[in-house]
């Protein structure tokens, strides 16, 4: 009866062995304060810390360490490098600058693309906008290939005078009828 109740205890309470070092085993790099570590001595510590956890999922990882969809080129249209381009950066995060036309004030530009950004989350297309000048903006599309969609949008805008998407500049229809205008 004893040794079960010896059992029943040691079940009970869980014994946990943890790895010390004692002051004299430690590597040269454990013995700094941390204020004095190094970057190298961080990665150290991080790869120690890291040692047995298991890895991530891969939905989890960090977007620069995800596999990359797989492209069916046979189903694509090589005629067509924006399709090429569009199917390419499918699930990746994506960044396009969009101008305002004529000279508005900060306020006005940020009510303007808000406006664009509200009307393309209503189409289904998730952009996060940040005005990076009184007269543009970044829309920021975190699958790629809902930029060209948003192209198409914004571009038929009357104040939009261009998108630029992988450095290639789309001007807006407006802006072109102006041009067209002036000479």
């Amino acid at each position: 009866m004893l040794i079960i109740y010896f059992m029943f205890i040691l079940a009970l309470s869980p014994i946990t062995y943890s790895k010390k070092f004692k002051e004299n085993e430690k590597p040269d790099w454990a013995k700094k304060d941390l204020r004095d570590f190094s970057d190298a001595d961080m990665e150290r510590l991080l790869e120690q810390w890291e040692e047995d956890e298991e890895p991530l999922e891969p939905d989890e990882l960090p977007e620069h360490l995800r596999a990359p969809p797989p492209l069916d080129l046979s189903k694509l249209n090589t005629d067509n490098p924006e399709e090429l381009l569009k199917s390419s950066k499918k699930g990746r995060t994506l960044m396009t600058f969009v101008s305002v036309t004529g000279n508005p004030t900060k306020e006005e530009a940020e009510t303007i693309t808000k406006l664009w950004q509200t009307s393309l989350w209503n189409n289904h297309i998730q952009a996060e906008r940040y005005m990076v000048d009184d007269d543009r903006a970044i829309f920021l599309f975190k699958d790629g290939s809902q930029a060209w969609e948003a192209k198409d949008f914004l571009i038929q805008q009357e104040r939009c005078k261009y998108v630029q998407i992988e450095n290639k500049e789309y001007a807006g229809t407006f802006e072109k009828n102006a041009q067209k205008q002036e000479l």
